[in-house]
């Protein structure tokens, strides 16, 4: 389900093409945006505290096999939460799971681990190796 909630709607619209049509679908909760508020904490051991807040929209449906699906994704985009939430009631079909699955996640968590990498290495690039004169001293 991460991948398909920071998947954009144009590369799930795209890949759609090489997976199965969709089931037909009742809107349980109509794609809402909101906010939710994100916790953080220092250094891994420290108190929890408030980091800030984020837009998010979430959207729950069900496909006629009783299955229901839900989505919250980052941002305003409601045709995205609609379609992620489609993808996770779909997915939960044994019949059309596979070939989602194939389909369509597998090439979206390619492309978003070679994001990640290439994030990687331009933070890599503006890295500064800073080092300590203390053992210098006499």
């Amino acid at each position: 389900m991460a991948i398909l909630a920071r998947a954009s709607t144009p590369e799930l619209t795209a890949l759609l093409a090489h997976c199965p049509d969709l089931p037909a679908f009742t809107v349980l909760r109509a794609p809402q945006s909101g906010l939710v508020m994100l916790r953080g904490r220092a250094g891994r051991e420290g108190g929890p505290f408030n980091l800030g807040e984020m837009t998010v929209t979430r959207c729950t449906v069900r496909v006629p096999g009783g299955e229901v699906g839900h989505a919250y994704v980052t941002g305003r985009d409601q045709a995205q939460a609609e379609l992620a939430a489609r993808l996770d009631a779909a997915l939960q079909d044994p019949t059309r799971h596979d070939a989602i699955e194939a389909g369509l996640v597998a090439p979206l968590e390619r492309a978003q681990a070679a994001r990640r990498v290439a994030d990687a290495e331009r933070a890599a690039a503006t890295r500064v190796q800073f080092f300590t004169m203390a053992t210098m001293r006499s």
